[in-house]
């Protein structure tokens, strides 16, 4: 009797799989839940089943049936309940950003699964591991894991759908790390593969948390139609799954695409409806942005009352539940604000306070915009000389980010590179393998017809002669065809190369101009009012820096095979003000372009490069740059 039981409770839990409506297919798992009173394995899986469903849109509930795991083990001692509860419950307190103690429960859920030998349990432990170190910025560690899940998973699981489902999950977390980076091509790629993997197996939040990470990675690349569409489709898939933060959070993010769009009637609506739901659901962190950015859609309406309130209400949001960026952003909406009603005291409070949370936190990124709101109020202020000093401290940080940001780029040139060229080595080595067994099979069959006949085998031993020919003709193409994309990445990286050193080249004409303005301003301090704006313009066009240097040499080594490093090992005392005159004589810039760009008269150069061709040992009949072409 005990045996039919339990097959009918296998029968039913298969059933289950399969259902369609979720509600329905919820009361269903906690009847069946009632009814097993003999089977704690059965059970546990019940528990599984639940926690799942409910982990996001009840999770208070969803904790409930994880604690219940427990309480199995307590009293059979089940390794499988134990190892389960505990990932479950690290979900719980993961979900509510309490790391530490998710890490704990993590850990003792991988122990057990390792002791027992449960492969999908340790992925899934892996998974949120990886997720943990990705929300410490610890990308590579992060990559490290999930690319070690990808090799676990082809080696170790077999059976569908649970192969595809871990395969699209490493896929979606390889994407997240590179957006996060980012590595936006990169991110597109996983993610695309990702969510073909969970169309496949009709997974549909986890398709709907792909269409969300694919709506933010196009909304990075400007892409606002492709970025609504994927929104849109991420939307339907939660509200009908009953997902209340995650839909809470795609509305808000669709209203954000709309804001970058400049439509605020369709952001202001979105942003209404992503609001009234982090309400309903008490989504602190949702309800916080999204008054943020409602605030700002009001402001530029003019209606500076309401604005004040939901800037308000956002900001005691965010000082509550300690969010940082929310409360540095609803501080500098509050300083605009206060800016705008020509409230300058209560401006710079505002702004004060953000600056001092964002130097604390260590966000750094978050001061370029604060100093240039701080340096508009000191203008409206007449404070004009700290109002300058601010602007610099913008533009530096500005700076900052563009050259971490076209290094970066760079990076994500040469892993796109380097994995196409992976790719293209794998696929030409099977070719070739493919025509070595083809060419055995072939010469094997010769052999066997050679009794029968000589002309017969002749005939054959031609034939395969001309197919492994025309095989290797095909190899032979495939690889021009590669030699091709690597001479087109050339040529992007030396356009690059191009662009930078024009940036380089002009920066200080337009330096050498600010110079004078400010030269002329020394005698005539009424003057400074009237040219502040002028001047704001030309500090845009800031000295070429160190960093500028690093971004040139970044790109000039990807096209000149480390031409600063042959330079070094050759002549082991150069310095790197000749390394970068070497470089620009390299890139045959006239001297007047090497002087601008190094902000020195053109005679300086001259003598610079007679103290180079010195130092390298060259006569006076070789040619400086000509010399520096060959190496």
């Amino acid at each position: 009797m005990k045996s039919k039981s339990t097959l009918l409770c296998i029968c039913l839990l298969q059933f289950f799989f399969t259902y369609s409506q979720n509600q329905k297919y919820i009361d269903s798992l906690k009847t069946e839940l009632k009814k097993e009173s003999t089977n704690d394995s059965i059970k546990v899986v019940l528990l599984t089943m639940l926690h799942e469903k409910l982990m996001f849109s009840k999770p208070e509930i969803a904790k409930k049936y994880a604690d219940q795991e427990i309480d199995i083990y307590k009293r059979t001692g089940s390794e499988f309940a134990y190892g389960l509860g505990n990932l479950h419950i690290g979900d719980y307190f993961y979900n509510k950003s309490m790391n530490d103690t998710a890490l704990y429960h993590y850990q003792l859920a991988k122990t057990s699964f390792k002791k027992n030998n449960k492969t999908r349990g340790l992925i899934f432990v892996d998974f949120t591991l990886g997720d943990i170190y990705k929300s410490q910025g610890d990308y590579e560690s992060a990559l490290q894991i999930f690319t070690n899940s990808l090799i676990e998973i082809e080696q170790n699981i077999k059976d569908e759908p649970y192969k595809s489902q871990f395969l699209a999950s490493s896929h979606l977390s390889i994407g997240s790390c590179y957006f996060e980076k980012g590595d936006l091509n990169l991110a597109l790629k996983e993610s695309i593969i990702a969510v073909g993997y969970f169309e496949k197996i009709n997974d549909e939040l986890r398709t709907a948390d792909t269409y969300k990470q694919l709506g933010d990675i196009e909304t990075k690349l400007n892409h606002h139609s492709f970025a609504i569409d994927y929104y849109s489709k991420a939307r339907e898939l939660y509200k009908k799954n009953n997902d209340n933060i995650y839909e809470a959070n795609t509305i808000i993010s669709i209203g954000a695409v709309y804001l970058l769009q400049g439509n605020l009637t369709k952001a202001e609506n979105f942003y209404l409806a992503g609001i009234d739901l982090s309400r309903k659901f008490n989504l602190k962190g949702s309800l916080s942005s999204a008054l943020i950015d409602y605030g700002e859609i009001l402001t530029n309406k003019g209606d500076l009352n309401e604005a004040e309130n939901a800037l308000s209400e956002a900001n005691s949001i965010a000082a509550k539940e300690q969010l940082t960026i929310q409360s540095i952003q609803s501080l500098e909406g509050l300083s605009k604000l206060d800016l705008r009603r020509n409230k300058f005291q209560s401006a710079l409070r505002h702004i004060n306070e953000a600056i001092e949370i964002g130097t604390r936190s260590g966000a750094v990124i978050t001061l370029e915009g604060l100093y240039e709101v701080k340096s508009k109020i000191l203008e409206k202020t007449g404070d004009h000389k700290n109002a300058i000093s601010f602007l610099r401290e913008s533009f530096a940080i500005q700076d900052s980010i563009s050259s971490v940001e076209k290094i970066r780029q760079v990076e994500e040139l040469k892993t796109i590179y380097e994995t196409e060229k992976k790719e293209a080595a794998i696929a030409l080595q099977e070719e070739e393998i493919k025509t070595l067994n083809e060419k055995a099979k072939v010469d094997k069959l010769t052999k066997g017809l050679y009794a029968g006949g000589m002309a017969s085998a002749l005939a054959l031993f031609g034939l395969s002669v001309f197919g492994y020919r025309q095989r290797i003709k095909k190899n032979r193409i495939a690889r021009e065809k590669q030699e091709e994309i690597y001479k087109q990445e050339i040529a992007h990286k030396k356009k690059e190369l191009a662009s930078q050193t024009l940036h380089l080249v002009q920066k200080n004409t337009f330096l050498e101009e600010l110079k004078e303005n400010l030269e002329n301003l020394k005698s005539s301090p009424d003057k400074f009012k009237m040219e502040f704006r002028r001047i704001v313009m030309l500090l845009k066009k800031e000295k070429a820096s160190d960093k500028d240097w690093e971004t040139f040499k970044t790109y000039f080594s990807e096209v000149h095979n480390d031409f600063d490093q042959k330079l070094k090992t050759l002549y082991a005392d150069i310095s790197e003000k000749e390394i970068r005159l070497a470089a620009f004589l390299r890139m045959n810039l006239t001297t007047k372009e090497i002087a601008t760009t190094m902000n020195v008269l053109p005679d300086s150069i001259l003598k610079s490069k007679y103290r180079l061709k010195k130092k390298l040992g060259l006569n006076k009949e070789t040619d400086l740059t000509e010399f520096l072409n060959t190496l």
